[in-house]
C-alpha cells in the first residue's frame, strides 16, 4: 500500500461529518510537524481549523482543504461502509475519498516528498484546513483568514484540493468561482376565502409580475472567463393546504451565480428596485455565500499546468464552472488560488469512490507544483 492510500485510509475511516472534525486534522498535525511545521489549532464555536507553516519568508505556498464530510444518508444503501475505507478493483471507497480526503493524504505526502528532497527550498509552505466547508461555512476557513489578515500573514499561491477533475485525473483545473447570492422574499397580501377575492390580496397575484421580471432580466453579459449571470429560484411556499383559502403571504427562496462583471450590492439594489416598483409589501433577507474569484494566470496557474503535463502527459483545460469552494475566501486576500482534485463523479453521492492511482498520480502533481514555485531553476 502506497503512503498516501494508508493516510487517505486512515482519515476516511474518521467520521467527521460537518462539523465533526473527529481527530483528523490531529493525525495531519502529527504528519507535519516533524518536517518542521509550526502548528496552530484555531477553534471557533463548533468548527475546528488548523493553520500549519513551515518557513517565515515569502512567497508563501498553501495546500487548502477540509476534513469535513457530508453525511452519509442510509448506510445500509451503500455497497460498502461508508466510514469504513474499503479497496475494491482499484477504487478506494467511502465518504471522503474524493472530497476531499484522498485529496488531503496526497498533499501531506507530496509535502513531506518534497521538503525531504529540498530542505533549503525558497519561502514557506502552509496548510490552511477547516472542518466547516461543507457546512454553514461560518466558522471556518473564512475565520481563519480573518486571522491572518489580523497579522498580516499573507498566502502568496494556493492550492485547493476539490474534486476538480471530469473524466481523468488532472483534466480540469478550476482558476476561479462564480459568486453567489441567495435571498429569502416574503410578499404579503390578504388572507381570506377565494368566493371573495374582493375581500383579500392574494400575494401570489401580486408577486407573479416581479418574478417573471427577474427570471427573464438581462443582468449583465459575462466575459470569457465567466457566463452571465443567473437567477434561479429554488423554493415557493404559500398557502394554508386548503383550496379554498387565499394565502396571507407567499415566501420565495432564490439565488444569483454571478460573474466578476457583476456584485452582490448591485444585484440586491436592482431586485429591491424591482419589487418597490411593483409596490409590493415585503420583507427579504440577503445570503451573501461569496464573491466570484478568478485566478486566470501567473505564476500558480503557470506552475501546475506544467505539473500536469509533466506527470500526465496533456495539457489541462482552465475552467471556473461550477458552485462555490472555500477559495472565495481566500483569494480576496490577493492570493493566486487554483483548485485541483480528484474525479467528482460519486462526491456527495452513495458510493463516493476514487481511483488509487489518481491519488498517487495527484501527490506527484502536487510536489512537481512545489518544485515549479519554491525551488530554483
Amino acid at each position: 500500500m502506497s503512503d498516501v492510500i494508508e493516510l487517505a485510509k486512515a482519515l476516511i475511516n474518521r467520521r467527521s461529518v460537518t462539523p465533526e472534525d473527529a481527530g483528523c486534522q490531529q493525525m495531519m498535525a502529527d504528519y507535519l510537524a516533524p518536517l518542521g511545521f509550526d502548528i496552530e489549532s484555531l477553534v471557533f464555536h463548533d468548527t475546528t481549523n488548523m493553520w500549519a507553516r513551515k518557513g517565515n519568508e515569502g512567497p508563501v505556498f498553501c495546500f487548502a482543504g477540509h476534513t469535513d464530510v457530508v453525511p452519509s444518508g442510509p448506510e445500509e444503501k451503500w455497497a460498502t461502509p461508508p466510514f469504513t475505507a474499503t479497496e475494491q478493483n482499484g477504487m478506494l471507497h467511502g465518504r471522503g475519498a474524493a472530497d476531499m480526503k484522498g485529496s488531503l493524504a496526497a498533499m501531506l505526502v507530496a509535502t513531506k516528498r518534497f521538503v525531504q528532497k529540498h530542505p533549503e527550498h525558497l519561502g514557506s509552505i502552509a496548510f490552511l484546513i477547516t472542518s466547516d466547508e461543507e457546512g454553514p461555512f461560518i466558522n471556518g476557513t473564512t475565520k481563519v483568514i480573518d486571522t491572518l489578515e489580523a497579522r498580516n500573514e499573507k498566502i502568496t499561491w494556493c492550492v485547493v484540493g476539490e474534486p476538480s477533475s471530469t473524466s481523468e485525473l488532472g483534466d480540469v483545473v478550476k482558476v476561479g468561482r462564480r459568486g453567489s447570492l441567495s435571498g429569502d422574499l416574503t410578499v404579503y397580501g390578504v388572507q381570506g376565502h377565494v368566493a371573495y377575492p374582493h375581500l383579500a390580496k392574494n400575494p401570489v397575484h401580486e408577486v407573479a409580475l416581479a418574478v417573471n421580471e427577474l427570471a427573464n432580466m438581462h443582468w449583465d453579459n459575462g466575459n470569457d472567463y465567466f457566463p452571465p449571470t443567473s437567477f434561479q429560484i429554488s423554493n415557493v411556499k404559500a398557502g394554508t393546504g386548503a383550496t379554498n383559502v387565499i394565502p396571507g403571504h407567499i415566501e420565495i427562496s432564490f439565488n444569483f451565480r454571478f460573474s466578476t462583471e457583476m456584485d452582490n450590492q448591485t444585484l440586491m439594489n436592482r431586485v429591491t428596485d424591482l419589487l418597490d416598483g411593483h409596490e409590493l409589501k415585503y420583507d427579504i433577507k440577503w445570503t451573501f455565500n461569496g464573491q466570484p474569484f478568478l485566478t486566470s494566470s501567473g505564476e500558480l496557474v503557470a506552475a501546475t499546468q506544467k505539473a500536469i503535463t509533466s506527470v500526465k502527459g496533456f495539457d489541462t483545460e482552465l475552467s471556473t464552472a461550477g458552485g462555490t469552494s472555500d477559495g472565495r475566501f481566500i483569494a480576496p486576500t490577493g492570493a493566486q488560488v487554483v483548485e485541483l482534485g480528484p474525479i467528482n463523479a460519486t462526491i456527495h453521492k452513495v458510493d463516493e469512490c476514487v481511483k488509487m492511482s489518481d491519488l498517487d498520480d495527484l501527490a506527484l502533481v502536487y510536489e512537481n507544483i512545489m518544485i515549479n514555485l519554491l525551488t530554483k531553476v
